[in-house]
């Protein structure tokens, strides 16, 4: 299909045309008119005539023409037709494709009876002209459908897809499944593994090797007594390049499982449909286009479609599009009708969105789009990309570089060195020529083992393993970790962005507070220090005659305020009418039902009327809801409007008097009152004139109690003798009054106070944060007042240290120099939408801090895919949101954010000890090697090639898993998280690598070229022996040097916590288990002979002085290497903790010079290649941001002589967040 030009756009009409076989194969779109339009961007208002005329409706978007074209579609619309409902809602789309009627038809169903169970594949073709002509009759009324089967079924059939249920329909609209990713096979990791340079060429060293040694062994003559072993180096490399490859592949394997167990975690549910008339439950997978599917309270939509008829039908559209009214739902056929009679259309919306939620009312919907082709199925998709590199992966790529080019540097001078040596000694050789080409060989091999053991190849396997014990432990700690290097980058977070409702708070509304006419109260009222107000709950204690109450959050007592009381208590004072007429007002004016959840009964609705039932069942005594309604004759209800605040019930009393219960803002109804009830505790409930003083003490109530955090709700009646009262008669309904007008002059029962409680622990958790150094912000959506009471309560807000509360549309207009001066101070986000705290996130980040966000509904994915780790809800959060997020929190608690905040430092601590070790070997092996070599007359090393790989290769990865399964403990929150630009060895480690190596060469080289005097060794044999001891004292040094590792700073205690780690002591004992068989039975593959008790004795003596050795190290101060250190390196290796990092505020991290591109050590997927390259990388077009322009005027940093901004700045952003 040609591509249609967007500067010359024409309309399109439908035309099916024949195919081969002379049926109609395919819809397509054809030019009727190639007059060109001009496209203006300006909005324009959408009315009835505007809708009837668009021509443009169905017009597919470019880059989806595809799904407009189907082969052989036997309906009369395509997907991509259907995705124009809801891209955005289109009413003209839904009018142009025939309304419910047509919809009905085009897709081949019934919406009275659904889709038939019976239906296979479908005969005939149903075309776009006859489903949207049978839609609009002379008369305009869509016809209703009747109750009979859905025509063009075929039952039975000789093709071979005839037993196929819907196979036509699955075929053009697909099904409600997303394609898996594929997962790599065994094989494929295998090879990926083994596609690495150094790899392939140790294989052919190794294959050269063994032809060599075969020829030798085979085809030479031996003196006598001489072991035929030649070929066994060549083999014993194989082993162990054999060895890397099944470790590396196992390991990848292990992790493909991982990744693929969470992708199938995707909950199978339950919904409702009709097919076939009759309503039955199938899986949310087997859901079809053209179905017809129930709507109750409560449910997940899991794909979209058209209302076909609802009762009160309203939708929670908040976790799919961040609108937070709840939207009101009008049938399929009204809209239709409107529409067509020219009405307003500005209110009107038939679409139910997948990934919305049910909140009130019931219906049933036809069904549009599934899988793929729903908007949630969309984002689901969109959300399928590689994640970009993190702080630690950045600078293992530096690391890496400067590593693998020293390593490459020495390897070449060595061969160089080697090979003149040889080209030297052939004039006068005696050798053979297959001798001379072993002798070669012999260099080329010594020469590679160089790079091998330079080039730090176990650093990623080293890293992974440590994130993957990790993110094990993790999930006991209720983090459960989809992107596997995320808990690493949570280690030096140093913002997190919180949402309060179910993360700091439990989700769960209850009434805490309430005030019974004027001066009758319970709930907990207490005064801290700085006269902030906090209710809590629980019991009062009587204390030298005056109450006190617990605080909610500490289990300290604090003084308590006069007139407040215990629920109980408060309760049993009342009088029983004054129960009777709090309990009715609560039950008769509410449209919470009793309903079973998680296998409980409970309350279901809006989280303010549970709150309230709850507390009429578990105080007032109130029998089962349905039966309390059911014994009350309700003559009117007037629900709840957002624009009024208020909802109303009528209630026809015993004696024939009506009265009129009413509940809502308090602030508005308290406004609708002249009465107040006098007396709670006696039997009248007339009440008293509102005086100036009542309304002022309830003014305070009011503001006292939205300054607690609470949620205010005033209970108003009012009786009257007769319904409607006179003259209140609505016009349109005379049975009905009209509310308006006799809405006035009520009687006020009382106000109560509704809270979200905080979740357990919650204080302790940002206190622990704070004291690491990490900044919690709140950003919410909720009101400036309940939020900044919230996030005092919990810690978030301190106000003494100059932190700063603003709302959303607030902090979006401020200026990037006002917003980067606020940022710092900024504590609460309140009123904030979806995009102010994705705005947030990026702005935190080009600044250049790594930032936390939490989020639940679909529309947070946005800021958790921006963010460097995105915690989602594991209870309330949307699959949306999982799915964009890098942890899912599977108790929804802050509490256990701290707990992956401890464990992605363990991991940073356990990557940078593992990686102190392994420098040391290699910084040790690659110059004694070196040395060793050029000095040898034979142009060998002191270690040969196995020897080392054994090093390298094998005992890495065990020091790896020994030094990667330390648990933290709660002192690793007591730093501060380290900088993005901060060095990943630091001066410490430095010291340490550089004193070790030191020491090992010392004594390598003692035993290497003096050996033979100081201990007398004359012999071939002894000589042999002293070799060999060479070998086993560098390896025990290699062992004993892990315990130095286990700390990165300059205390002694190097086997703190060691007994708790069984994994480190069994790991030792396999690698001196592993040593002690090389030394007895390794024999010519290794290259060595058997040493005796003394030799033994040197060895591990020898290897036992690196822990003195280390204390010694420690015991010199950091500054006195750092004067060492030349100026222009220092800011490579020394991190000045006094040093305040000036943010770049324009230009994003990815971006900045000096800073590697993004990606997986880059550096080695050049030398290293194979399972490097493989790690997933971004993209780095799709990841910048275009910014305003840039600025001249620098950020003031904070110093001892200025402030962090200056006060005139702050004055005029803290007036400009004021609510």
């Amino acid at each position: 299909m040609a591509s249609i030009d967007p500067e010359k756009q024409t309309d399109l009409q439908h035309t099916p045309f024949q195919s081969s076989n002379g049926g109609p194969a395919v819809t397509r779109l054809e030019p009727i008119r190639t007059t060109p339009k001009v496209l203006t961007s300006h909005p324009r208002e959408v009315t009835a005539e505007s809708i009837l005329k668009d021509e443009e409706a169905l017009e597919p978007d470019p880059g989806t023409e595809h799904l407009f074209e189907v082969e052989n579609n036997k309906f009369a619309f395509t997907p991509g037709q259907l995705s124009k409902l809801l891209n955005p809602k289109s009413l003209s789309a839904f009018f142009k494709l025939g309304g419910i009627a047509g919809l009905e038809k085009g897709l081949r169903t019934n919406r009275t009876s659904g889709l038939s169970v019976d239906e296979t594949g479908l005969d005939g073709v149903t075309t776009f002209e006859s489903a949207t002509g049978a839609a609009i009759p002379p008369d305009g009324i869509p016809p209703i459908a009747e109750k009979k089967p859905t025509l063009g079924i075929r039952r039975a059939s000789t093709r071979g897809n005839a037993a196929t249920p819907f196979v036509d329909r699955k075929r053009v609209f697909a099904d409600n499944h997303l394609p898996e990713k594929k997962s790599k096979s065994l094989l494929e990791l295998a090879w990926i593994t083994y596609n690495d340079k150094v790899l392939i060429l140790l294989t052919v060293a190794a294959v050269i090797s063994l032809a060599l040694g075969l020829y030798q062994t085979l085809g030479q003559a031996h003196q006598p007594g001489e072991a035929k072993v030649e070929w066994v180096e060549g083999v014993a490399i194989m082993a162990a390049i054999i060895i890397v490859v099944v470790v590396g592949t196992l390991n990848d394997w292990q992790k493909e499982r991982q990744f693929v167990k969470l992708n199938k975690k995707k909950e199978d549910r339950s919904v409702k449909v009709i097919r076939s008339g009759k309503s039955q439950e199938i899986s949310v997978y087997d859901v079809l286009v053209g179905d017809v599917m129930h709507l109750e309270p409560g449910d997940m939509v899991p794909v979209d479609g058209i209302l076909i008829d609802g009762h009160s039908l309203k939708c929670d559209e908040s976790s799919a599009t961040g609108e937070s009214d709840l939207l009101k739902k009008q049938s399929g056929a009204e809209v239709f009708r409107i529409i067509q009679a020219g009405g307003d259309v500005r209110k009107l919306d038939p679409f139910i969105l997948s990934g919305s939620k049910v909140a009130e009312g019931v219906g049933t919907f036809l069904v549009t789009a599934v899988g793929v082709h729903s908007t949630f199925g969309k984002t689901m998709m969109a959300l399928r990309e590689e994640t970009e590199a993190t702080p630690l992966q950045q600078k293992l790529n530096v690391l890496a570089e400067y590593i693998a080019k020293l390593g490459g540097a020495a390897a070449l001078v060595l061969f160089v060195v080697l090979f003149i040596k040889f080209c030297v000694q052939l004039k006068g050789s005696t050798q053979t020529a297959s001798e001379k080409g072993q002798s070669f060989l012999q260099i080329f091999i010594v020469a590679v083992t160089v790079v091998v053991v330079a080039v730090p190849e176990g650093l990623p396997l080293a890293v992974t393993l440590a994130l993957a014990f990790a993110t094990t432990r993790m999930l006991k700690d209720n983090n459960l970790v989809r992107v596997l290097r995320a808990c690493e980058t949570m280690g030096n977070a140093t913002n997190i962005c919180s949402d309060k409702t179910g993360t700091l708070t439990e989700n769960k509304m209850t009434l805490v507070a309430a005030t019974i006419g004027n001066n009758t109260q319970f709930g907990r009222r207490t005064t801290s220090d700085d006269d902030t107000n906090i209710l809590s709950k629980g019991e009062a204690v009587e204390e030298n005659g005056k109450e006190t109450a617990p605080n909610a959050t500490t289990d300290h007592a604090v003084p308590a305020v006069e007139d407040v009381l215990p629920a109980n208590d408060f309760l049993t004072r009342l009088s029983t009418e004054t129960k009777s007429l709090l309990a009715q007002s609560i039950v008769q004016n509410s449209t919470a039902f009793e309903g079973e959840q998680d296998g409980k009964q409970t309350f279901i609705g809006s989280k303010t009327e549970t709150a309230l039932l709850e507390f009429a069942r578990t105080y007032l005594a109130i029998g089962p809801l349905q039966e309390e309604r059911s014994n009350a004759e309700v003559v009117q209800v007037v629900p709840f409007d957002s624009a009024v605040k208020y909802m109303a019930s009528v209630v026809k009393l015993a004696d024939n008097k009506f009265r009129v219960y009413a509940k809502g803002a308090s602030e508005i109804l308290v406004a609708k009152c002249t009465r107040i009830v006098d007396d709670p505790l006696g039997a009248s409930l007339n009440g008293v004139p509102l005086t100036a003083a009542d309304s002022e003490t309830l003014a305070n109530i009011i503001s006292t109690y939205a300054g607690r955090s609470l949620r205010t709700i005033a209970l108003l009646y009012k009786d009257f003798e007769s319904w409607p009262p006179a003259d209140a008669a609505a016009k349109d309904d005379e049975t009905q009054a009209d509310f308006n007008a006799i809405f006035q002059n009520m009687i006020l029962l009382g106000i109560v106070g509704i809270q979200d409680p905080l979740r357990k622990g919650v204080q302790g958790a940002v206190l622990d944060c704070q004291n690491a150094g990490v900044m919690v912000r709140m950003v919410t959506g909720d009101n400036i007042l309940t939020a900044k009471a919230i996030a005092e309560e919990c810690g978030i807000y301190t106000p003494k240290t100059g932190g700063i509360v603003m709302e959303g549309p607030t902090f979006r207009r401020l200026s990037q120099e006002d917003m980067d001066d606020a940022i710092p101070h900024l504590q609460v986000l309140a009123r904030s939408s979806p995009e102010d705290k994705r705005i947030l996130v990026k702005r935190l980040k080009e600044l250049g801090e790594t930032v936390a966000v939490t989020g639940d509904g679909t529309n947070d994915a946005p800021a958790l895919k921006m963010a460097d780790i995105g915690f989602s809800m594991g209870i309330a959060g949307t699959e949306v949101a999982k799915e964009a997020s890098a942890i899912i929190l599977m108790d929804d608690n802050f509490a256990s954010i701290v707990k992956a905040l401890m464990w992605g430092r363990a991991v940073n601590d356990a990557v940078k000890k593992f990686l102190q070790f392994q420098l040391t070997v290699n910084i040790t092996a690659v110059v004694l090697t070196f040395v060793s070599a050029v000095a040898s007359n034979e142009e060998q090393s002191v270690l040969t090639a196995v020897q080392l790989l054994w090093v390298n290769l094998i005992m890495d990865t065990l020091a790896a898993l020994a030094l990667a399964t330390d648990p933290p403990t709660r002192s690793i929150l007591n730093r501060k998280p380290e900088k993005k630009s901060a060095p990943l060895i630091t001066l410490t480690m430095w010291k340490m690598i550089i004193g070790q190596a030191i020491f090992q060469l010392v004594v390598a080289f003692i035993l290497n070229f003096g050996g033979k005097k100081i201990l007398s060794y004359d012999s071939k044999h002894e000589q042999d022996q002293l070799r060999t001891l060479v070998f086993n004292t560098f390896v025990w040094m290699q062992i004993f040097n892990q315990y130095n590792n286990r700390r990165l700073d300059n205390k002694f205690n190097i086997f703190e916590g060691v007994h708790r780690n069984w994994f480190f002591i069994i790991i030792n004992f396999i690698m001196v288990g592993g040593q002690v068989l090389i030394i007895f039975v390794g024999g010519k593959a290794f290259h060595v002979t058997p040493l005796n008790g003394p030799q033994w004795g040197y060895s591990i003596v020898l290897g036992a002085l690196s822990l003195p050795v280390a204390v010694i190290i420690r015991l010199i101060p950091d500054s006195w290497i750092a004067h060492l250190i030349p100026g222009r390196w220092k800011k490579k290796f020394v991190s000045d903790p006094k040093e305040k990092e000036i943010p770049k505020p324009v230009e994003p991290i990815s971006e900045r010079p000096g800073l590697p591109k993004e990606g997986s050590l880059t550096f080695i997927k050049t030398i290293r290649g194979g399972r490097v390259r493989s790690l997933p990388q971004e993209n780095n077009s799709k990841s910048k941001v275009a910014l305003g322009p840039k600025r001249s005027k620098t950020l003031a940093v904070p110093t001892k002589k200025t402030k962090s901004f200056d006060t005139a700045r702050k004055a005029k952003i803290a007036r400009s967040s004021t609510a």
